[in-house]
Formats: structure tokens, sequence, C-alpha cells
């Protein structure tokens, strides 16, 4: 049975659970591409700013899909010495999927972008989100990033990932995650709908939380300069 409708869903209940960081100095950061759509409801949920942290999984070379690390920005990387060694992965097979993966990220980091300055960090909170996590080794590298840009604190919210991932990851100061199966499938079974999020998707996503929290900063702004500039009524008083 299916834990949440589509990654919207799943957005939303995260939000929920994430409430008590409203108002707080945060930035979410969605994991490309299915972590936006589940970000930027986190990002609502919370009035903070949303921006992408791309990380790239690094596969074996005959088993792409089998992750033996991941890469991301300001050149993190977490690598997995368990796979190495069982597929016994050269050093010249890593460094050229490394090569490759590390071009693809620059890549994506210009399209999603789009000439955006990316979210200042330091100090912040920075709230990593992803739609779900399996070994854990591209949001341990997301988490790496986040510190390397200055955050203060890191915090990694999904919603579904392994019962023992969850336990044994330490690359956050806290995880949030509102499904942790024992006995886990893939991350796309939990969904009702897991259609495919395209790079359009993903920067309309980051255009509209940028448009929805400048107009509400707009509107603080505005509430606060009516009051202030009201002026004091007199108080009558006996003649």
């Amino acid at each position: 049975m299916s834990e949440f409708l589509d990654r919207t869903d799943a957005g939303r209940l995260l939000g929920q659970r994430l409430a008590g960081l409203r108002g707080q100095d945060v930035v979410v950061l969605g994991l490309p591409r299915g972590g936006v759509p589940v970000a930027f409801e986190v990002a609502k949920a919370l009035h903070a700013p949303l921006d992408v942290i791309v990380v790239r999984k690094l596969g074996v070379p005959f088993q792409p899909e089998l992750a033996m690390g991941a890469i991301g920005e300001g050149g993190a990387r977490v690598l997995d010495a368990h796979i190495l060694s069982l597929a016994q992965v050269t050093e010249e097979d890593l460094q050229t999927v490394e090569r490759q993966e590390r071009q693809l990220l620059e890549g994506r980091l210009t399209r999603y972008r789009q000439g955006r300055t990316r979210a200042d960090l330091h100090g912040h909170t920075a709230v990593v989100v992803d739609d779900g996590i399996a070994t854990g080794s591209t949001a341990r590298a997301a988490c790496q990033v986040a510190r390397q840009l200055g955050a203060a604190r890191v915090i990694l919210a999904v919603p579904v990932a392994p019962a023992r991932t969850v336990a044994s990851f330490t690359d956050a100061d806290e995880i949030v995650c509102l499904v942790s199966p024992r006995h886990f499938h893939a991350v796309g079974h939990y969904y009702h709908d897991f259609s495919t999020t395209e790079d359009d998707d993903v920067v309309r996503l980051l255009d509209d939380a940028a448009r929805s929290l400048h107009r509400s900063q707009d509107m603080n702004v505005t509430a606060h300069g009516s009051d202030s500039s009201r002026p004091n009524r007199p108080t009558s008083g006996p003649s």
C-alpha cells in the first residue's frame, strides 16, 4: 500500500512535521530532480527560501544503478568502500566515472540556477530534502556540501527511508523521516504516483518559490510600514 499520493502530498506532510522550524533562519535545499517537488512544499510551509543542492551518484561502471558513492558542489565526494571492494573498481574506473558525473553536475547547476545566485547558507539551518533515500550515499554528499557552504546546522528531511539507514545516518545534525520501514522496497513503492520529474519542472518550481517568497516579504514590509506610519490619534479628555 502506498504511503503518499505523490511528491506534493509527501512534501505537505513533511512540511507539517517540520512546522517548528517556521520563523527560524532556514534554507530548504531540494535534491534534483525528484526531491524538488517535495522541497517546494516544505519551503512553502516554512515560509523559507528554496534552492537546489546538486549531487550526482557515482555508479559502478558495469552496473550504473548500483551506487559506489556520490559527488556534490564544492568538491564533496562520498565513497562506499564496501561496494568499491566488492565490485573491484579500479582508481582509473572511479576517476572516469567521477569526471563524467562532474560534467553533468556542472551542466545541471547552470540549467537550474539560470543566473540565480546560490542561497547563502552561512549561519542558517539547511534542510536537505529528497523524495526518499535507500543507501543514503547521495544524501550524505548533499549534507556534506551544505556544511562546506557554511550551514550552521543541517537537517535531512525525507518522506521515506530504510530504518537501518535512518539509524546509521550521521552526516546530518538531525534526520526527519515520515516512514522508515524495516523491510524496505524501492522508494517508488511508497508512492501512488512516482512520475518522473523533468528539468523544466525543477526550474519552474524554483521560479514559483522565489516569486511566492518575494510576495510574502513585500506584504510583510507593507504591513509593517502601514503600522509605523499610522498617526497617533489624540486622546479626548475632560475640558
